[in-house]
């Protein structure tokens, strides 16, 4: 084994590496045997204790039976595969049946199914993990979570994939455990929950990068679906697409102190869930607090439920160039568009919400009001500082009858477009005070640098008129949805083209030279059409 390694230490120096020379080792949990070495079907080892001392090098791959159930954890640390040849851990059919169901990893009563620590270049794929409660109570123990990615000593780490992995029912506390009524108005739960995958990077001075989650099903988990936990924006260059996150008790995806991120294709759904005591009971699809940088996009965020925040997705304070386009929110509780203090460059653009923002305040133990539009100047206990330079343009935001349309402004948000969007509010609209633990004392006084221009209402009612902020040249009219209250994104085509057509181009806010990460101008609507030269009102073009 020291002369393997030594060798595929050399030819990794040199960018060489044989992957003929990496070794398959098989996992099998009734067939195998410690006493193996895993070299072969065979010789199968038996238990992810037995794995996770195995000296795996660039190319090695774990095996895991499929159809097999795996009690505890595999802890994967101080590894290292390559770029061109990762260590992967993956389930294999064993009798050459592709139709068994992945292996599963049972991780009850421990910290985590699939423990990632101080490693690069790792891929998982296709495996399956659980973990509901405990059987033996660990005192020790803060959390339950599937996957679970982080710094410890290391000072880099970065190439970790995980593809095809699906998690399920991840409790710390057994059935029947009740949380406490005020546990849901804590900012972001203080007890012990389970997650789908974590990644923390508790080390400023070390890097988490190079990540990918992609094509991943995380389904009733305790609190959050996947969370990224950095530290002076240090996990960095990271990849969630094609995910399919639901029945979280927090949010579905949540980010901090992170940069370089890329969040598309995921679908979201029901996040913020409390059918189960267990659970948090509170959380919006997506948010973001402390991040760089962060492009999200062509994703859905639906049913989100919470007495606070809870929008289908959000952007929290201390953010600059997070951006929000081509993405399908209906039926948040808390609202669409949520953009907190101290944020900079910030935007929704061609979006489409439908009946986003249905909470009341003081029902059911609601303590904030549901907004399609707010804007904050929260940013923790420090003194209000409202949103600068944020961009609103070519969204649709459809809202029925019977639900009272909500907007919060703060007067100290600075820098404010809104444009070429289409507010089809069917029922009332009014002002309200945002309140995020500390409510705004007052909604007077003046918001500089506001651009407000060319957007369709359906009615002159539809934007507050105590608003601190009006459309300079308001458009009114139908656009005639093929479904208005549809839950497809084509149901919102307007059928109305002559309303449609008369958009404008989207200019920079005074005195703000950046604009946004990508540009201002876009070359597609939302559902991939292709934008024409004069731009149009509302996220879909309709066509000639």
């Amino acid at each position: 084994m020291k002369l393997r390694y030594l060798v595929l230490l050399l030819w990794g120096a040199f960018g060489f590496i044989n992957p003929t020379k990496a070794t398959d080792y098989y996992v099998h949990a009734t067939q195998g045997n410690d006493l193996n070495d895993g070299s072969s079907k065979a010789k199968a080892i038996r238990t992810l204790v037995k794995a996770s001392t195995l000296s795996l090098l660039p190319g090695d791959r774990v095996l895991l039976a499929a159809g097999q159930v795996y009690t505890g954890s595999l802890q994967l640390l101080n590894i290292s595969g390559s770029k061109q040849y990762p260590i992967t851990v993956e389930s294999l059919a064993w009798d050459d049946n592709v139709n068994t169901p992945p292996a599963l990893i049972d991780a009850k009563g421990f910290p985590e199914g699939i423990l990632i620590e101080d490693c690069s270049f790792i891929r998982i794929a296709a495996v399956s993990i659980t973990g509901n409660g405990f059987t033996i109570f660990d005192s020790t123990s803060q959390m339950r979570t599937g996957v679970m990615i982080r710094t410890k000593t290391a000072k880099t780490m970065k190439g970790i994939t995980l593809e095809r992995i699906q998690i399920k029912d991840v409790f710390y506390e057994n059935a029947g455990f009740q949380r406490g009524k005020e546990e849901v108005n804590s900012a972001n739960g203080t007890q012990r929950y389970g997650w789908g995958i974590r990644l923390i990077n508790p080390q400023e001075d070390a890097n988490l990068e190079d990540v990918v989650i992609r094509k991943c099903e995380i389904q009733n988990v305790s609190h959050t679906g996947i969370k990224l936990t950095g530290k002076g924006r240090n996990i960095q260059r990271v990849r969630l697409e094609d995910n399919d996150i639901s029945e979280t008790g927090g949010p579905g995806i949540q980010m901090s102190n992170v940069r370089f991120v890329y969040v598309g294709n995921n679908v979201v759904t029901r996040s913020g869930s409390n059918d189960d005591s267990r659970k948090w009971g509170r959380g919006s699809g997506l948010w973001t607090w402390s991040a760089s940088d962060v492009l999200i996009e062509k994703n859905k965020f639906m049913y989100a439920n919470g007495p606070g925040d809870s929008a289908g997705a959000h952007i929290d304070y201390n953010c600059d160039n997070v951006v929000m386009q081509y993405n399908f929110s209906a039926h948040n509780a808390g609202g669409f568009c949520e953009v907190l203090g101290n944020n900079y460059n910030c935007a929704y653009r061609y979006n489409i919400s439908v009946n986003d923002g249905h909470r009341i305040k003081g029902l059911d133990g609601a303590f904030q009001e549901g907004k399609i539009f707010w804007l904050s100047g929260y940013q923790g206990n420090k003194e209000r500082k409202g949103p600068v330079n944020t961009y609103f343009y070519n969204n649709t935001i459809f809202v029925s009858q019977d639900i009272v349309a909500k907007i919060a402004i703060d007067n100290t948000s600075e820098g404010v477009l809104i444009a070429n969007n289409i507010f089809y509010i069917q029922g009332e609209s009014t002002m309200v005070k945002g309140d995020q633990y500390k409510p705004d004392t007052s909604n007077g006084g003046t918001i500089h640098r506001v651009f407000f221009e060319n957007n369709l209402f359906l009615s002159p009612q539809n934007w507050p008129a105590e608003a601190l902020i009006h459309d300079s040249s308001p458009r009114f009219g139908n656009p005639a949805f093929r479904n208005a209250g549809g839950l497809a994104p084509e149901d919102y085509t307007p059928t109305n083209r002559r309303l449609i057509r008369k958009g404008i181009a989207i200019p920079f806010l005074p005195n703000d030279s950046f604009g946004l990460m990508h540009g201002l101008q876009m070359q597609q609507d939302f559902l991939g059409n292709p934008l024409p030269a004069v731009p149009v009102i509302g996220a879909i073009n309709p066509g000639k």
